[in-house]
């Protein structure tokens, strides 16, 4: 749906535009597709909400780590609901479409809290680091206060990434294609659809993101092979399989994390996805993988977190 610009551009302006989901799925699996992701959602929506609530009321649990995770289950849960909800509605009730003002809201949450992300895995490696290879100073130097500030900076931080990409979206044109073939709106695919070549868009988008993602993730390999040396040279075997236990529970939520969504971002610069139904699984995997994965490692497995959700259990139950 498209309208007349009466501005001097002699353009025109998409109204709406309609996610597409995957391309190539046959419409007799879209239920089976629908209650999959309403599933996924909400047991993200949960697990997520109950991490957040239990750190913010158990003061027990305010501590630096836990601040950390808590501000990642927060983003996490906003990305969720910010996006899956409609990608639900489009496979279930057949509505995908988002007007362009609401489209390019999305876009500035996709980027915004998916930068964040990287921020906020790059603060808990950190944080590792320091536990990990300075047990003695660690108060001294990793704090609550420290830590709040840290996210409360990143949060900001990645908000001027976010408004910048979708700036740099708002200011192609828009003539007629509206089907976004994603499962919500990004730069790229929203990008593509431009009736004015998006290219170098595309690419200064590609630089910004590579940046936003490449420079935590680079940090977090350096501290942990810093760490992987500290604890293989432990003298104490019990203190060797503890730390080597935590550091592997969080390699798994970063290769989900980052593996994927660089492949994804560089193959799209250099079109060696021929494929639209696996670039899009792709992005999902990276984008909500992790949103699943990480309240189970990073608290549900974590002794505290767990005595602390038994015992509200319980006293729920003994009511």
């Amino acid at each position: 749906m498209v309208h007349e610009s009466m501005a001097n551009r002699n353009q025109s302006y998409v109204l709406e535009f309609f996610l597409v989901g995957f391309p190539g799925l046959p419409e007799k699996f879209y239920s089976v597709v629908s209650i999959t992701i309403f599933l996924l959602y909400n047991f993200s929506l949960y697990a997520n909400g109950i991490v957040v609530v239990l750190i913010i009321l158990r003061e027990h649990l305010h501590q630096p780590m836990y601040v950390i995770v808590g501000n990642l289950a927060l983003s996490d849960l906003l990305f969720d609901t910010l996006t899956l909800p409609k990608i639900v509605a489009k496979y279930w009730f057949g509505d995908g479409s988002l007007s362009f003002s609401v489209c390019f809201i999305q876009m500035f949450f996709v980027h915004y809290l998916g930068s964040l992300d990287s921020f906020l895995i790059m603060v808990m490696a950190i944080d590792r680091y320091v536990a990990i290879c300075k047990p003695l100073r660690y108060h001294s130097i990793i704090s609550n206060r420290v830590v709040t500030f840290l996210c409360i900076f990143f949060w900001l931080f990645a908000a001027v990434i976010g408004l910048v990409i979708t700036a740099l979206g708002l200011w192609l044109p828009y003539c007629g294609p509206n089907r976004i073939k994603n499962c919500f709106c990004a730069l790229t695919p929203v990008a593509v659809l431009s009736c004015a070549d998006s290219a170098s868009t595309r690419r200064t988008g590609f630089i910004i993101a590579m940046i936003a993602h490449l420079c935590p993730l680079s940090f977090i390999i350096f501290s942990y092979i810093i760490v992987i040396s500290k604890i293989r040279s432990s003298t104490r075997s019990e203190n060797w399989q503890k730390a080597f236990y935590t550091c592997t529970t969080h390699w798994l939520v970063i290769g989900l994390y980052f593996i994927p969504r660089l492949t994804v971002y560089t193959y799209n610069q250099i079109q060696l996805i021929p494929n639209a139904d696996v670039n899009v699984l792709l992005i999902c995997l990276y984008t909500f993988a992790p949103h699943f994965v990480s309240p189970i490692i990073y608290c549900l497995r974590t002794e505290e977190i767990k005595r602390t959700l038994g015992n509200v259990i319980k006293r729920i139950i003994s009511k």
